[in-house]
Parts: structure tokens; C-alpha cells; sequence
């Protein structure tokens, strides 16, 4: 993979900026509603048990890879992605506004507390798979199929760099605005004024769907229409779409295992830092300014995709996450904590800009929106159906858990986790040998 000069970079109009930030920062905020408080919601409203936890995040994982891999063949064929993005952005906000009133239609429709809890316990998992359908609908497949349009090789990592960010900035935005939500009863338990809380971020994604409405231009991919849809769906996972695009799928199994990796520290990192001997309750004073380091790192870092080339770019993520989970694994001190969440929080977003990149630079241009469904599953469903496993097992010795990374009372992450990590890490760079031979061939 050649690198790029600035005199040969693509410029992006400052319109498109602004649509990318609005629609990268905005979707990653709801999603962070929907992995964080969604589980909060109901057991704090419904008394729901960590299985039912289990079954909504295990339901929303494969809805949302689903709907990704279905919707994106879809728009491969009829050649669109704006419509997809605004329709889907609207009815997304407004199923966020829906989750505020569903205490009082279960209370409306049930007779007894404990028909209202599991009637309130049902709805709530299937309003949250129909947001996540209509949120991956617009955002994880036609919004990320619309930036591969609209970019190339010579911009595509500065581009992924301030897409890569937001998911980390996201948390902070929303649980620095739940504070302002936050309930606390008079034996010191928290809650959150849900309704009103839901209503504002279903409005904001209203709000940000009505804007992509005027500023976004539509990327008009060639419509794909030669074959049949059930055909264009089964063709990412042939062998010979491998064989006939070897660099690709070797950048999706590294960006796996590396997504893997993840998924064995992310679950239970903060649990892990809020215990009484690491952090305590003021984890939050070190995550939030890790946090902003490694979004400005990979924003800064992101173009050196651009210049380098991935397998050389990725090196440097892949390095700071290895020395991030041997501090954290080694120390707990408040100092080696600041230091090694630094390392490997920007070795974590740095990566993914990375990874993602190197995706795009190498997708067939006539099946783009396919090839955002392949890519949940390989970086997605995979990861989280694996990942968080080994992350468990590491710690069991302390506690229990139960489903996708959910925690079970008495549950102690242990700082191998880390370890466990790194080691899974570390397969990436066989992968990235066999990358290194394909790009010299």
C-alpha cells in the first residue's frame, strides 16, 4: 500500500466535515444510551434479573449485525445511502422518545406488579432490537457506507481517525449529561429521571436526522442490481470472494482479533477501576482525561494511515496497547493507572482508526454497503461473543458472571485481564505478517 503525499490528498468540503462529526458523534452518543443506560433502565423500572439483561444485549448484538449486512446489500442495489441515513436517523430518535413512556403503558396495560414488570421487562427488549434496527440501519451500515463513497486512499485515515473517536467522547457527553438526571434516594441509591433523560436524546437524534436531511449529500454508488439480493447477501462469505479479495479479509481477521482482544479488558474495565483499591468512585477523575488524550491522539494519528500505510500506521497502536496492559497488569497505583489507561486507551482508539481504514481502502467499490455487514460480524458479533468469555474465565476466581459481560454480584475483575488482553493481541501480528507479504507481492 503506497503512501500518500499531502500535494496528492483528496480534500473533503467542509459540509462533508460537518456531516461526519455530526452523524459519527451523534449515533455514538445513542449508542452509548443503549449499551449503558438501556440495562440500567430496566432493572431499575422493571426489577429485570441478569438474564434478562443477558437476552436484551445478546438480541441487540444480532439484530444490529443483521441488519447491517441486510440493509447495506439493499442499498448497494438501488444506489442510495442519504436516504437511508435520514429516514433511519429520524425513526431511530423517535424510538429512543418511545423508551420514556414505557412504564406507563405497561402500567396501563397490566393488572399487578408483577404482570407490569414483565410486560415492562418484554417491551423493553423488543423497543430496544427496533432502535437498534432502525440506529445500525442508518448509522452502522448506510452512514459508514456513505464515507467509504465519499473517500479514498489519500484520505481515508484522517477521515477514520475523528470517526474512531467517538465512541470513548460519546461516554463522556453522556454520562456527564446523566448527571443532571441522576435521582439519589434517601439510602444513598442512584437512579435517573429515564423519561426525561430519553426524550432529549431521542430529540437530539431527531434533531441531528433533520440536519443530515440539508447538509448531506447523497454519494450515488453505482446500483448493483445483476444478480439476485439473497445471491449479493451469501457472496462475503464465499470462498472465493476471500480468495478474490485476500488483502481484505486478512485485514478483517487482524482487526478480529484484535476487536477480540477488546472485548476482554472493555467489559469490565471500569468495573475494574472503580473497585475500593484501585480507584474507588473517583475513576471517573483519570478515565475522562485518558479519554480525551486518546481521542485527540487518534485524530492526530489517524492521517498517518494516509502517509504510511496500514501495516506500518497500525504498529504504533498495537505497541502503546501492549505497554498500556502491561502497567495496568503489573501496577495499581493512581499514577500506573493514569498511565497505562493512557497507553492503552490510545493504543485501543488508534488501532480501530487503523483497522478501519485499511477496511475501507480495500472494499470492492460495487459492494460497499455488503461489505458493511461482514464487517460487523468479523469486528462485532465475533468479538463480543468471544471476547468477554475469556475475560470472565480470567476472573472467575473472584466472582461470577453471567451472559455477554453482564456482572454478577461479588464479581472482581482481576488486573490479568490485561494480560489476557495483550497475549490475545499479540496473534495480531501473525496476520500482520501475512499482510506485510501480500503488500510486497
Amino acid at each position: 500500500m503506497a503512501g500518500k503525499t499531502s500535494a496528492t490528498r483528496t480534500a473533503l468540503p467542509g459540509k462533508t466535515w460537518t456531516v461526519i462529526v455530526l452523524l459519527a458523534l451523534v449515533g455514538q452518543v445513542a449508542w452509548a444510551v443503549e449499551n449503558n443506560f438501556f440495562n440500567l433502565f430496566i432493572q431499575d423500572v422493571f426489577g429485570a434479573s441478569l438474564s434478562d439483561v443477558a437476552l436484551m444485549v445478546s438480541a441487540s448484538a444480532f439484530t444490529a449485525t443483521a441488519t447491517t449486512l441486510l440493509v447495506g446489500v439493499w442499498s448497494d442495489r438501488v444506489g442510495r445511502r442519504k436516504v437511508f441515513v435520514v429516514a433511519g436517523t429520524l425513526i431511530w430518535g423517535l424510538s429512543i422518545c418511545a423508551f420514556a413512556v414505557l412504564q406507563n403503558v405497561s402500567e396501563a396495560l397490566a393488572r399487578d406488579a408483577a404482570g407490569i414488570a414483565a410486560l415492562g421487562i418484554t417491551l423493553t427488549i423488543a423497543f430496544d432490537c427496533i432502535m437498534t434496527f432502525f440506529g445500525s440501519l442508518a448509522n452502522d451500515s448506510c452512514f459508514n457506507a456513505w464515507m467509504t463513497d465519499i473517500t479514498d486512499e489519500t484520505n481515508r485515515g484522517r477521515v477514520e481517525g475523528v470517526n474512531s473517536a467517538m465512541p470513548l467522547l460519546s461516554m463522556l457527553v453522556v454520562f456527564g449529561g446523566a448527571m443532571f438526571f441522576m435521582i439519589v434516594g434517601d439510602d444513598g441509591t442512584v437512579t435517573y429521571d429515564y423519561p426525561l433523560f430519553f426524550t432529549i436524546i431521542g430529540g437530539v437524534v431527531l434533531a441531528t436526522g433533520i440536519a443530515s436531511a440539508a447538509l448531506m449529500e447523497d454519494s450515488h454508488p453505482e446500483p448493483r442490481r445483476e444478480s439476485g439480493y439473497f445471491s449479493e447477501l451469501a457472496y462475503g462469505f464465499l470462498p472465493s470472494s476471500v480468495r478474490g479479495n485476500r488483502m481484505l479479509y486478512l485485514v478483517l481477521a487482524a482487526y478480529c482479533i484484535f476487536a477480540i482482544a477488546m472485548q476482554v479488558i472493555m467489559p469490565y474495565y471500569v468495573l475494574y477501576l472503580r473497585l475500593p483499591y484501585i480507584l474507588g468512585e473517583n475513576y471517573v477523575f483519570v478515565m475522562a482525561p485518558c479519554i480525551i488524550i486518546a481521542a485527540v491522539f487518534t485524530i492526530l494519528y489517524g492521517r498517518r494511515v494516509d502517509t504510511w500505510g496500514f501495516s506500518r500506521s497500525v504498529i504504533v497502536p498495537l505497541a502503546l496497547f501492549l505497554a498500556g496492559c502491561a502497567v495496568l497488569t503489573l501496577m495499581s497505583s493512581l499514577p500506573a493507572v493514569f498511565v497505562g489507561s493512557m497507553l492503552m486507551l490510545s493504543g485501543y482508539l488508534g488501532g480501530v482508526a487503523c483497522f478501519g481504514a485499511a477496511v475501507r481502502n480495500n472494499t470492492p467499490i460495487d459492494r460497499v454497503g455488503l461489505y458493511q455487514g461482514v464487517r460487523m460480524v468479523m469486528v462485532v458479533l465475533v468479538p463480543m461473543l468471544i471476547g468477554p468469555w475469556i475475560g470472565s474465565a480470567i476472573s472467575a476466581s473472584s466472582g461470577s458472571v453471567v451472559g455477554f459481560g453482564v456482572v454478577g454480584d461479588g464479581f472482581t475483575p482481576s488486573s490479568l485481564i490485561f494480560a489476557g488482553g495483550a497475549i490475545v493481541e499479540l496473534l495480531t501480528f501473525v496476520v500482520l505478517f501475512a499482510i506485510r507479504r501480500a503488500e510486497k507481492k
